[in-house]
């Protein structure tokens, strides 16, 4: 599952790219064990929709709740619930339907406070104090920032590489790459190398629990699991982007990317910072775009995938609340179809490799299809995307991909009219088959 098309940079740039892919690469395969198969066969489209024709994006901000009276209330846990098929996401936590875009961001609003309640831990609000400094040399440049709250600070420096030439009105629209890239970005994007591994570490389950920048500020015992704490710095990342104009970035047009696990990573900012324009997990998986009960459903089937079970015991992605659910995954009023859902309708494509059955590819393609029709009941079913081939290593880019990736970064964060009707899968998914009547019971409504 990975994308896109060769980068038109300066030198400099590919050479930095190179060195951030090594280093990156070695975390990546920290999480598959085993070798690849053999190449699949050739694609093959699978749309979970009729897509919508491209449209604008439409405001991230949620308007005042309007659903009906009480079906709006964020608890954190819904007593009672059993579900073993993946949760309807149109209907509030009473039961009542979700009927227009106002109800959905009421609803969207009640899936966020869930996730975090189960599996994320909580999200801290922006500090009492932050501060940002720019420095910047050519297409180099650092940018430092310092968060305060309740007398600890924390300070850290992500680098950016700028395109060449005048910024165009507006900034630059600007990539947030989690570790290492590992997709080609086009020319006039700019890069930020985020090293999410120092506000949250994620050496373990045993060890790494609570350490890290984050957790210097709001203490060992904070909730918040790593992947949360990494969501919490990309909004500081934005949050000094805007106080800092000198910087020349568009802090309209932020996209956000990474691979394996911080593929994971990219997913859960995209969906907890609605300031992200566009959002690229890739090869994520289980515990990104991959549902949790299919993940579970084809471990049953005899596939050997990474499922809750695993998770919870090999790193501290998620809070430490989550491993009591595991063991019972119809108890969670929701999945992760719910958790790419929060993202719409803003834009998000997903990319994955069948040659890794760790990474539950029917799984991805069932789950992915689940939350396309949040897109498609929006009417924006062409802002959200998913590619699934074989064929290449993991975290390595197919080039196959390069146009459905390049119309993602053309549209949303370079504003050019594209198409970007791209839902396809080669379907190879070790021998388990997908039908969505047993996973998906709804009836997909007309929200917009």
């Amino acid at each position: 599952m990975q994308l896109f098309t060769a980068v038109q940079l300066s030198v400099a740039l590919a050479l930095v790219h190179i060195v951030h892919g090594q280093a990156a690469e070695w975390a990546f395969r920290q999480c598959l064990p085993g070798a690849a198969p053999s190449p699949p066969p050739p694609v093959t489209s699978a749309p979970a929709t009729t897509p919508a024709a491209p449209t604008t994006a439409p405001a991230t901000s949620a308007p005042a709740p309007t659903s009906p009276a009480g079906a709006c209330a964020t608890a954190s846990t819904v007593s009672g619930f059993d579900n073993a098929k993946l949760p309807n996401p149109f209907l509030f936590n009473d039961g009542t339907p979700v009927q227009s875009a106002a109800d959905w961001q009421c609803r969207s609003q009640q899936l966020l406070a869930l996730i975090q309640g189960y599996e994320a831990g909580a999200l801290p609000g922006k500090p009492s104090s932050l501060t940002a400094s720019l420095s910047k040399s050519g297409t180099s440049g650092t940018l430092t920032i310092t968060a305060s709250n309740g007398g600890s600070s924390i300070t850290f420096a992500p680098k950016i590489t700028f395109p060449s030439g005048n910024p165009p009105a507006g900034g630059w629209p600007l990539l947030i790459v989690y570790e290492g890239l590992s997709i080609p970005v086009p020319a006039g994007i700019a890069t930020l190398i985020f090293e999410n591994s120092d506000m949250a570490q994620q050496n373990d389950a045993s060890t790494s629990r609570g350490v890290g920048l984050f957790y210097n500020l709001y203490g060992k015992t904070a909730t918040a699991s790593a992947m949360t704490a990494w969501a919490w710095g990309v909004s500081r990342i934005i949050d000094a982007l805007e106080q800092t104009p000198s910087a020349n970035i568009n802090t309209q047009k932020i996209g956000v990317t990474g691979c394996s696990r911080n593929g994971k990573g990219a997913l859960m900012a995209g969906a907890l910072e609605p300031r992200i324009a566009l959002t690229i997990p890739q090869e994520s998986g289980s515990g990104g775009d991959a549902c949790w009960r299919l993940s579970k459903y084809e471990q049953d089937q005899g596939s050997v995938v990474q499922t809750a079970t695993e998770i919870v015991t090999e790193n501290v992605w998620f809070s430490t609340n989550f491993a009591n659910y595991v063991n019972n995954l119809d108890t969670l009023p929701f999945d992760h179809h719910s958790l790419a859902a929060l993202i719409a309708p803003r834009p998000m494509i997903s990319f994955e490799n069948t040659d890794y059955v760790w990474l539950s590819p029917l799984s991805s393609f069932g789950c992915m299809t689940a939350a396309h029709t949040v897109w498609d009941a929006l009417g924006v079913a062409d802002h959200h995307g998913f590619e699934q081939v074989g064929g290449h290593a993991h975290c390595a880019w197919p080039s196959s991909l390069t146009p459905q990736l390049n119309a993602f970064f053309n549209r949303f964060l370079l504003g050019l009219n594209v198409s970007t009707t791209f839902f396809d899968s080669n379907k190879v998914f070790n021998g388990v088959t997908w039908n969505a009547a047993q996973w998906i019971d709804w009836t997909t409504p007309q929200l917009h």
